[in-house]
């Protein structure tokens, strides 16, 4: 018995990080930021599935968000519409050159987190 508490105390006690798994994200949006920049910048369609992946991305961040953080978080509030989200996305990508385009989506979703003003 004894032996069964100790295991589960050094279980207990193991921190999270020894378990955390590294996650690869796949898709469009997997690409550096100079890719997205260079792709959208010379194909509006690029642009635009960029986008598409983006959106599907903040959505996937909201699902995963524990249970009662992010609880109704507008993911397109009137105050930032897509095209302004869009237009985020390409700033940041501009100024963090050696970032991966889902580094600029993260940053959005904290921004679309952070109170109004």
């Amino acid at each position: 018995m004894t032996r069964y508490a100790l295991l589960i105390a050094v279980g207990l006690l193991t921190p999270a990080s020894v378990f955390a798994q590294s996650v690869k994200i796949v898709g469009i949006g997997a690409a550096p930021c100079t890719t997205f920049l260079l792709q959208a910048s010379s194909d509006p369609r690029a642009g635009r599935e960029y986008m598409a992946w983006a959106q599907g991305y903040l959505s996937g961040l909201l699902i995963r968000a524990p249970e009662g953080k992010d609880e109704n978080l507008d993911l397109a509030p009137r105050s930032f519409p897509v095209r302004k989200q869009a237009e985020f996305l390409r700033v940041y990508c501009e100024g963090n050159r050696a970032a991966d385009f889902s580094d600029a989506v993260e940053t959005l979703y904290k921004t679309l987190r952070a109170p109004p003003g």
